[in-house]
């Protein structure tokens, strides 16, 4: 039997009813009007799953009211708030915007797509939805989970991560946009793509679209969307020295042009290849320490970032005195001060689980 051909009408149809009837996906953000607040949930969303940023916004919002409490926060206080979210260029970037938005837009965010682009680490998407959810206007989001249904729904098998791609699907998404309430439209595609239309396991089931959905019709459901060839995942090998001297211990914080920009770290040496004891103390760095304190090891862990691999081994070295080190940024603080400070995730770990914080 022929299956069934996908049909805009019904498309958009079936999902307000079921956006209206049977969507009971509840999140803090949904039906909110303030810009600032649907930007900051987008911010902290992007390439984040919904129940991954939740505690994450409910901390920025309480600590951080309104986008002058933002723009007024110390960089520091606001790192370590985000500390454990990665792609901590996002927060550089949140910081940027809110002070933007105070210094150079009166304090307001713009009320147009375009003037929403113009702001810092903003793009379509998160334009969009700004635009959509805080003033109503008819532009249609384009998300992973938007990709997905639309894909599926039409069978389509261009590579969404493609101009090509990418065009197709802005295109089709404006066209299927209920103009009359985008807002809700826009909610509805992405709570069906994140609970529903799933990348593993869809419920097709209570899919209110797989009547005349291609992929369900067709067995294409595990093919779609197509994503383009994958990035190759780099490996790095990280060695952090927690140099003590008595109750302190040495740290300094990341540069702009790395992963984990602006957040501390304690001596680190990266090399080509996992080290161990021995080996760690015949490398440069080590021996420009100029100490006869050897190293203890204290664990390893792996952290997959999304194109890089870092394994990362943490020693312990004991000294007698504090020591001038490069890069001279860095600074001796006291063990209970490490709360203070923003750390990567892996760090983190390594502090919790040693009952350092």
């Amino acid at each position: 039997m022929k299956s069934p051909e996908p049909e805009k009408p019904f498309f958009t149809r079936q999902l307000m009813h079921w956006h209206a009837t049977a969507n009971h996906r509840d999140l803090p953000w949904k039906g909110e009007r303030n810009p600032y607040k649907i930007w900051l949930s987008e911010i902290i969303l992007q390439q984040t799953r919904a129940e991954q940023g939740l505690p994450y916004y409910l901390l920025f919002t309480e600590a951080y009211p309104t986008v002058a409490d933002l723009a007024d926060t110390n960089d520091e206080a606001a790192f370590r708030l985000w500390q454990g979210l990665g792609y901590y260029n996002r927060c550089k970037n949140m910081l940027a915007t809110a002070r933007q938005v105070m210094g150079e837009l009166g304090g307001k965010f713009p009320d147009s797509y375009e003037g929403l682009l113009g702001l810092k680490g903003v793009g379509p998407y998160t334009a969009a939805a700004i635009a959509s959810f805080a003033y109503g206007l008819p532009q249609a989001v384009v998300d992973g989970n938007v990709n997905r249904v639309l894909s599926r729904y039409f069978g389509i098998d261009t590579p969404f991560d493609t101009t090509e791609g990418k065009k197709k699907f802005q295109q089709l998404a404006s066209e299927l946009l209920d103009t009359t309430d985008s807002a809700a439209y826009n909610q509805a595609i992405m709570d069906l793509g994140a609970t529903v239309c799933t990348p593993q396991n869809p419920k097709c089931s209570s899919c209110p679209l797989s009547n005349k959905c291609v992929a369900y019709h067709q067995n294409l459901i595990a093919l779609l969307p197509v994503k383009s060839k994958k990035q190759a995942v780099k490996a790095r090998y990280f060695h952090y020295l927690l140099l003590h001297v008595d109750n302190q211990i040495w740290l300094h914080k990341r540069g702009d042009k790395d992963i984990w920009q602006h957040l501390y770290e304690p001596y680190l040496i990266e090399s080509e290849a996992s080290l161990d004891t021995h080996a760690l103390q015949q490398t440069p760095n080590f021996q420009a320490l100029y100490t006869d304190e050897p190293p203890t090891f204290e664990g390893k862990l792996t952290q997959r970032l999304t194109h890089q691999l870092i394994e990362t081994r943490f020693y312990r070295v004991d000294l007698k005195k504090k020591l001038i080190l490069q890069p001279n940024d860095g600074e001796w603080i006291t063990i209970a001060e490490l709360k203070k400070y923003a750390f990567p995730k892996t760090l983190v770990s390594y502090f919790e689980k040693k009952h350092y914080f």
